[in-house]
């Protein structure tokens, strides 16, 4: 599935969320500290002041399986209702049920989280590029972060983090995908730096919707 982002802005959904989801406050910040602790060694990358909350980049890990479908759901209502078929749209998001992203993890794929506070806001997917064609050695596969924590900074943080874990495993070179009807995923990845470097399509169910890639040397 095509990789994504998500920015500030908001969609209402009238879809019932997966229950045990509660929505959050948007969570505001005087003071922040967000460390990335995926080696097993946390290391600050911004210290602002006192420390009042902790947000960390990890690695998920057993028990991470219900909160981080519980993102996926939220997180691609936010971003694809309207865009992707709306009966294909749920099939997609009931797959990814706390199931199967245990199974992800029990397999060892490379999977990290925004932990806040205990609670998990975000997460990233990642690993060898899909596409051999494409001279690229790495891949997002997915970035999301649920509609609250949208619009702080989180989602660079998180695709620094896929990045230097990309590096650090010898995959230098980056490629992410995004639907091409999302304009906030292509503003987020330019931002970034990628540069549109294919286009294609892919089908839901009855329907085709064009995807770009973009690619980060």
């Amino acid at each position: 599935m095509t990789a994504d982002s998500q920015g500030a802005a908001r969609m209402r959904s009238s879809v019932p969320r997966r229950a045990g989801r509660q929505p959050r406050a948007a969570p505001k910040f005087s003071i922040m500290v967000i460390v990335f602790g995926l080696a097993g060694t946390p290391r600050p990358v911004l210290t602002l002041g006192m420390v009042e909350t902790l947000i960390t980049i990890r690695n998920a890990r057993k028990g991470d399986a219900a909160e981080i479908a519980d993102v996926h759901d939220a997180a691609w209502r936010d971003a694809y209702r309207g865009v992707i078929p709306g009966r294909e749209l749920e099939r997609m998001i009931a797959r990814r049920g706390p199931k199967w992203w245990d199974a992800a993890i029990v397999r060892g794929s490379r999977l990290v989280v925004l932990d806040f506070d205990e609670s998990i806001g975000g997460y990233a997917s990642y690993g060898r590029n899909r596409v051999p064609s494409l001279p690229y050695q790495g891949e997002v596969f997915e970035l999301y972060l649920a509609p609250e924590f949208q619009g702080l900074g989180f989602g660079r943080r998180l695709f620094q983090a896929a990045r230097r874990d990309l590096s650090e495993h010898g995959y230098h070179t980056v490629l992410v995908w995004a639907l091409a009807d999302n304009d906030r995923a292509l503003g987020f990845y330019e931002r970034l730096g990628g540069k549109i470097v294919r286009r294609a399509q892919e089908r839901f169910g009855g329907e085709m919707r064009d995807r770009v890639a973009f690619g980060f040397d």
